[in-house]
């Protein structure tokens, strides 16, 4: 498979930093996002709402394939997102919702039902997608790949600040406990477990400022030819 538009792959665990750093560098592009953690997090939502169990794989397939998306930008410039236009972007970012996207994520049928819509996402003049498989499974021969890691520790604490600037109760080792088994969830997954791929450029994002991490995704892009809709 091959992509005549540029695709920045930028995959790694809960709490590395993809979505900013993914949402920096589109921008500095003018490249379109992909936040496909998004995506699973939204279906296990809506198996929550319709009371669909997380192990009756065929009928998870079918909510997947019936899925009414919407993402959009606040007046403030944060990624909104709608599910059977109703605002869910705090529900999706929650800690029940990532855990549940993990066991949604490990059913192969669920994922295949998945690629086709994210594939689509490649639309000029760029992409910048990332997840846990996007250079491995979803965009094989994207331009860039990058997989961003950082200590637990510190993914525990960025996710605690994340929690705490919403309100949302929560304590450092509880928020820990939940990035361990997400982990291990992800990497041991039968279908496209969570991996550095060779061809994979790593960034260990601890103690980094997420400028720097920007700046050096930038630079990779430009020492890889990709064009801009800015320059």
């Amino acid at each position: 498979m091959s992509h005549a538009v540029p695709v920045i792959a930028i995959d790694g665990p809960s709490g590395a930093g993809k979505g900013t750093v993914a949402r920096r560098v589109a921008a500095a592009l003018g490249f379109h996002t992909l936040d496909s953690g998004a995506l699973y997090r939204l279906v296990g939502l809506s198996a929550l709402r319709d009371q669909v169990a997380l192990t009756d794989e065929p009928a998870l397939v079918q909510l997947t394939l019936a899925l009414q998306l919407r993402f959009d930008q606040s007046p403030t410039g944060a990624q909104r997102i709608w599910l059977d236009e109703q605002d869910v972007t705090e529900a999706v970012r929650s800690e029940a919702a990532g855990l549940r996207a993990s066991q949604v994520a490990a059913l192969p049928s669920v994922r295949a039902a998945l690629v086709t819509r994210q594939r689509a996402c490649a639309v000029v003049p760029g992409l910048v997608a990332d997840g846990r498989d996007m250079g491995s499974m979803i965009f094989p021969n994207a331009a860039l790949k990058i997989f961003l890691t950082a200590s637990t520790e510190e993914r525990a604490q960025r996710r605690l600040a994340q929690l705490q600037a919403q309100t949302t109760p929560a304590d450092l080792a509880t928020v820990t406990a939940d990035i361990v088994r997400r982990d291990h969830q992800d990497a041991t997954r039968a279908v496209a477990p969570l991996r550095p791929w060779p061809d994979a450029v790593q960034i260990d994002t601890t103690g980094v400022p997420v400028d720097a991490v920007v700046a050096r995704v930038l630079q990779l892009a430009v020492d890889r030819g990709i064009p801009t809709s800015r320059g």
